[in-house]
């Protein structure tokens, strides 16, 4: 995935050939990473442009989810001829020889194929979820005939049908939105609340701040979640907000170890030498280096919240049905698991191939971030 010296070069007519294939002039200049990436995703946009063009018409008159669909898809078919466009000219300019630590941290997370391929896998989830009623004809809780009720794969139900009649395919889209919803929202609030509850202040405010996290640290987490969710009625923002006000501490012992080694660094110290407020040292010099360990924990976290989120889905106590998510149709499919397969493997592989995907994303991370591991 380097992108140095002659990959760089200049390929002729290149502006024209991002006009019509985006990706095309970063291939032919041999930047196979990147230029495959954008190519691969304009073509599979295109594709779903052409193929599904009546949904797509149909959809710009239709519901806010069609409109969604609508208009995530000509975002994604812009941005992608936008990069190629401005690449090109940043290449031609010759503005790409920064070397900024954010620069270099880019550059080092484009070395590492495995955290790139998880970053593609990450993106075109996302990108599918906002899609899906541009993918399936069908709604996640449509039921069909009761004689299609548990049928196997076929040209009209790709994954099969549920034992009323529902499309898994259907209910696996679907359900990506409320899982990848809750993990995403879950952890932002978790980064969000152990980002400035983290050591800035210091004397007896940070000792208090810190034992209750140690107090919170010390239940089991799992069965503390039980025990909030049992004790009200199941719904996605209650989800939402147990997962999110549980997992802030994990972040905050983070944050909190890094400003302590960088309150002890020359150029914090020099800052406040300088007379600055207590304010714009925070701001300024603390949490913009404090921020690589938290994009890092909160990658990770996201793929830990939809396991989380999932386990609790399948215990009953998470998402309620009909509403599908992962968890809740594993759930379903468990009373079928030896005949009726795909009720099962599918959401068990979307969630595996999710997670991971997070996880090779946080590791790569974890690597361009950190400028003592960097080759």
């Amino acid at each position: 995935m380097s992108e140095s010296g002659p990959a760089r070069a200049h390929v002729k007519g290149g502006p024209g050939l991002s006009v019509v294939l985006p990706g095309l002039p970063q291939l032919l200049a041999g930047r196979w990473g990147l230029g495959g990436i954008a190519l691969a995703g304009w073509l599979c946009l295109v594709a779903v442009l052409l193929s599904r063009w009546q949904l797509v018409f149909a959809a710009i008159v239709g519901g806010w989810d069609e409109r969604i669909a609508v208009s995530s898809l000509a975002a994604g078919l812009a941005a992608v001829w936008a990069w190629s466009w401005r690449d090109l000219a940043r290449v031609d300019d010759g503005a790409r020889n920064g070397v900024g630590q954010w620069h270099l941290a880019v550059r080092a997370f484009s070395r590492d194929r495995m955290a790139v391929a998880g970053l593609v896998v990450v993106v075109a989830i996302y990108l599918i979820v906002l899609l899906t009623p541009l993918l399936t004809p069908f709604e996640a809780l449509e039921q069909g005939p009761l004689e299609f009720h548990l049928q196997g794969m076929s040209r009209a139900h790709p994954l099969g049908t549920d034992h009323l009649s529902r499309d898994v395919l259907a209910r696996v889209l679907y359900g990506a939105r409320i899982s990848l919803t809750i993990g995403f929202v879950a952890v932002g609030i978790s980064v969000t609340l152990g980002t400035f509850l983290a050591g800035y202040v210091g004397g007896l405010v940070d000792v208090v701040i810190m034992r209750f996290v140690d107090m919170v640290i010390s239940f089991p987490r799992l069965i503390l979640l039980i025990v909030i969710v049992a004790a009200f009625d199941p719904s996605i923002f209650l989800i939402i907000a147990v997962l999110g006000l549980t997992l802030w501490p994990g972040t905050a012992r983070i944050v909190r170890a890094e400003v302590l080694s960088l309150k002890e660094r020359g150029f914090v110290l020099a800052a406040e030498a300088l007379g600055y407020s207590r304010t714009r040292v925070l701001f300024r010099h603390l949490i913009p280096n404090a921020l690589g360990p938290v994009i890092v924990g909160a990658t990770l976290g996201i793929g830990h919240t939809i396991v989380l989120e999932a386990g609790l889905s399948f215990l009953g106590l998470g998402v309620q049905s009909p509403t599908p998510s992962w968890g809740s149709m594993l759930a379903d499919g468990r009373n079928f698991m030896l005949d009726v397969w795909w009720l099962s493997m599918f959401p068990g592989l979307a969630i595996v191939l999710t997670v991971l995907s997070f996880n090779l994303v946080g590791d790569g991370l974890r690597d361009a971030l950190d400028p003592r591991l960097r080759t």
